[in-house]
């Protein structure tokens, strides 16, 4: 019996994790626009030093976003710092007064979940949490698109040329390791698509995934919390089914990409801004633009969420900062010409 209670007693976890601006801090927002007054805490990863996930979810007025129950890890992945950071986190919530009733973890979109998950395996974590389940988001229209996948042709041409080359492609490992760690798989942004393309990326994660794995539509990551809480899976205890492109590698390095800050001045439209950014993240091949600007006449800030060439923004919160000045982070693969994109941001 005391094994039992020992097993009641662990508090569930769910991961959250997908690619760059899939939607899983809008997923996560509208977790708890509906979580009727459960204790979750929250912990957020970014990759890059400016934390912009843990702002919105503070920002977004729903009761259980106090800064209380949102822990913010930035300038790191938690797949990278596990000992260093996630660790002491969880501790930390663990040991509250009053503990969570649920742990959601919102990775890195650059983050693999494997090492997170080995993580639950720490003897003073084990005893005390179980992973409830990971929930892979998926951006559809980026995927049917063909953002993760290889060139066959472009490809065997380098090959061609020079054998000894390495044709791995980081987008498509990160993608692939995302889902073959998943529990659930949130197709999100369908409704942007036609049923035969959905179709068509749901054939092909099904072809990719070694295990079977249940797959929901969605549009604005809006899902009934019963369905992504609640899973019982205990991951942490199922590892072997969940292959990685980096079982077996001592550490994981995200050598191929890079992030920074870029300060903006006050803009003069919305529009402008936004086709501005269409343009640089077009020019310079960036995957991911998100962050908080300020626009002339406007007494509220400016949220800015971009995926490629694809751009949300909405007015969120009074903007109290006296300069004015706006702050976008850029991700993108190794070789990002800061100094062209900073000077590209900041013209007027």
């Amino acid at each position: 019996m005391a094994s039992v209670k020992s097993e009641q007693a662990k508090i569930p976890v769910t991961i959250i994790t997908g690619f760059l601006g899939a939607g899983k801090t809008t997923l996560l927002r509208n977790l708890l626009s509906k979580a009727d007054g459960r204790r979750i805490a929250i912990v957020v990863n970014e990759f890059g030093s400016l934390g912009i996930d843990g702002e919105v979810l503070r920002s977004c007025g729903i009761e259980g976003c106090g800064d209380e129950d949102i822990v913010e890890l930035t300038n790191g992945c938690l797949c990278c710092t596990v000992a260093d950071d996630f660790l002491p986190t969880m501790r930390a919530l663990i040991d509250r007064p009053e503990p969570p009733e649920h742990i959601v973890i919102e990775t890195s979109g650059l983050a693999l979940p494997k090492p997170l998950l080995k993580a639950f395996s720490w003897p003073d974590i084990r005893t005390r949490m179980t992973v409830d389940g990971v929930i892979t988001l998926v951006d559809t229209p980026a995927v049917a698109a063909g953002l993760f996948a290889e060139d066959p042709e472009a490809v065997a041409a380098q090959r061609a040329a020079d054998p000894s080359l390495d044709h791995d492609n980081p987008l498509a490992e990160v993608y692939e390791d995302q889902l073959n760690a998943a529990d659930l798989i949130v197709l999100n942004k369908t409704d942007v698509l036609t049923d035969q393309e959905i179709a068509t990326v749901e054939t092909g994660i099904a072809q990719a995934v070694p295990r079977k794995v249940m797959t929901l539509r969605a549009v604005e990551g809006r899902l009934d919390p019963a369905i992504l809480l609640g899973i019982g899976a205990g991951a942490e205890d199922d590892l072997q089914a969940r292959p990685s492109n980096h079982d077996g590698a001592d550490d994981h390095e995200h050598d191929d990409f890079e992030s920074f800050v870029v300060t903006i001045p006050e803009q003069k439209s919305v529009d402008g801004l936004i086709e501005k950014l269409k343009k640089v993240a077009l020019e310079y091949d960036i995957l991911r633009i998100k962050g908080f600007c300020s626009v002339q006449g406007k007494k509220m800030r400016l949220s800015v969420q971009g995926v490629g060439t694809r751009f949300r923004h909405e007015f969120d919160i009074p903007w109290n900062d006296q300069t004015k000045d706006g702050r976008l982070v850029v991700i993108g693969q190794t070789g990002l010409s800061k100094s062209g994109i900073e000077e590209a941001l900041q013209q007027g």
